[in-house]
C-alpha cells in the first residue's frame, strides 16, 4: 500500500490494468445454442451457457447479441430460454456484426476495448477483429469457460455490480422517454427529479471506488488507479478528501456515479483524480461535483487546483475544466496543472437537488 501524500497511484498511462470486460456480445446460431433457427426450429442452449451468462451477470458484465438472424423468431427463441432479459440493446439483422457492435457500443456508451465477441465462425471474428481490434474475440468453442478468465473475473462485486444490468434496464427507460419528449433538454430533466448526492466515503464504498478507477476512462481527469488499501488510507488521511457521488431519479437509482480525490495541503487543494460513470454524461452531474468543490474551497479560503492527463479519450473532461472556471498553469513536467476561479461560482441548476457533506442541502 502507498502512503498518502506521497507516489499515490498507479498511471494508468505507463502501467495498464490488465482488460476488464465490461459487455460480452453474443451471436446466436451454433453459438449461444445449437443449431440454426430458421432451419431447425428448436434450438437448445449449448451446455453451460446459461449459468455463465447467469454467473456474469452477478459480477456486473453487460451482455449483448450481433446475430444474423430473423429478429422476431429470434427474440421469440430467446423467450423461450427464459434470457430474453438479459440482452441489452440486441442487434439481430442482416448488418455486418462490427457495426452491430459499434451500435451496441453506443448505446452503452462504453468503448471498444470493453467488450467481447463471441462466435463460432471464423470469418465472423476476423471480420470483429479486423474492423475493431480493441476488444476481445472469443471462439464459441470457449465460451462455457468464460467464468474462469481474468478478464471477466473483477475482484470484488459490489452491489452497484450486481444491479447493473437492471439499472441500464433504467437507462433504457430514461432513454425512451427522453426521445418522446418534446422541449428543450433542461425542461426533460426536470421531469426527471434527479438528487445527487455528495460526500466523504465510507468504508463500505471503496469496493465500488476501487472498481470505477479501473472501469473508468471516458469521464476520468488522470486515469490514476487505486487498490482498496491506498483508497482506505486516503480516506482515513488528515491530509486527503476522499468523495463519493450518488444520483438516482424517478426510474431509480443510478448507483454510484462518480468518485474525487482531494490532496488537502496548506493554501491549496489539489483534484487529483476526478471520475464519473460515462451513464450520466448528458446529466450535467460534473460540472455540478466541480462547483462543490470550488465552492468548498472558497469557503476554506484556499486555492483549488486539478490534474489533468490525456488517456485518447478523456478529452470531455478537460472541456469539463475549462466550461468550469479553470485555467492551465505554465509547465511541462507530469500532468497539466489548473487552476480555479472562486470568484464567481454558478448556482446548481434547478433541475437538480443537491445533497453535500456541508449540510447545505436542498433545491437550488
Amino acid at each position: 500500500m502507498t502512503t498518502p501524500g506521497t507516489a499515490d497511484h498507479q498511471d494508468a498511462t505507463t502501467d495498464k490494468p490488465a482488460r476488464t470486460v465490461k459487455c460480452v456480445v453474443w451471436d446466436l446460431d451454433h453459438t449461444l445454442w445449437d443449431g440454426i433457427l430458421l432451419e431447425d426450429g428448436e434450438v437448445p442452449l449449448r451446455p453451460g451457457l446459461r449459468e455463465v451468462i447467469v454467473e456474469l451477470d452477478r459480477r456486473g458484465i453487460l451482455h449483448s447479441i450481433a446475430s444474423r438472424n430473423d429478429h422476431e423468431a429470434a427474440t421469440a427463441a430467446l423467450r423461450r430460454h427464459g434470457l430474453l432479459d438479459y440482452f441489452l440493446y440486441p442487434q439481430i439483422n442482416w448488418n455486418a456484426k462490427s457495426s452491430s457492435i459499434r451500435s451496441i457500443a453506443t448505446s452503452l456508451n462504453l468503448g471498444p476495448d470493453a467488450f467481447a465477441f463471441v462466435d463460432d465462425d471464423v470469418f465472423e471474428r476476423g471480420e470483429v477483429a479486423f474492423e475493431i481490434p480493441e476488444l476481445l474475440v472469443v471462439d464459441a468453442a470457449e465460451a462455457a469457460g468464460l467464468a474462469d478468465r481474468p478478464e471477466f473475473s473483477p475482484r470484488f462485486i459490489t452491489d452497484d455490480s450486481a444491479r447493473r444490468r437492471e439499472m441500464y434496464l433504467a437507462d433504457q427507460e430514461r432513454t425512451r422517454v427522453e426521445k418522446e419528449f418534446t422541449g428543450p433538454q433542461e425542461a426533460f430533466l426536470a421531469t426527471l427529479g434527479m438528487t445527487l448526492t455528495v460526500l466523504p466515503a465510507r468504508e463500505e464504498d471503496l469496493r465500488r471506488a476501487e472498481e470505477l478507477t479501473v472501469r473508468t476512462h471516458q469521464l476520468n481527469t488522470t486515469g490514476y488507479t487505486y487498490s482498496y488499501d491506498e483508497l482506505d488510507a486516503f480516506r482515513r488521511s488528515d491530509t486527503h478528501e476522499l468523495l463519493v457521488a450518488r444520483l438516482e431519479d424517478r426510474h431509480g437509482p443510478y448507483g454510484t456515479i462518480g468518485l474525487v480525490l482531494v490532496a488537502k495541503d496548506p493554501g491549496a487543494w489539489t483534484v487529483k483524480l476526478l471520475l464519473m460513470s460515462c451513464r450520466v454524461m448528458s446529466r450535467g452531474v460534473g460540472g455540478v461535483i466541480i462547483n462543490h468543490l470550488r465552492r468548498s474551497a472558497r469557503d476554506a479560503g484556499v486555492r483549488l487546483l486539478a490534474e489533468y492527463l490525456p488517456n485518447g479519450r478523456n478529452r470531455m473532461m478537460l472541456i469539463t475544466y475549462k466550461f468550469t472556471g479553470f485555467r492551465r498553469l505554465p509547465g511541462d513536467d507530469g500532468p497539466t496543472l489548473f487552476e480555479a476561479d472562486l470568484t464567481d461560482v454558478p448556482d446548481d441548476p434547478r433541475y437538480l437537488t443537491v445533497h453535500t457533506p456541508t449540510g447545505e442541502d436542498g433545491q437550488r
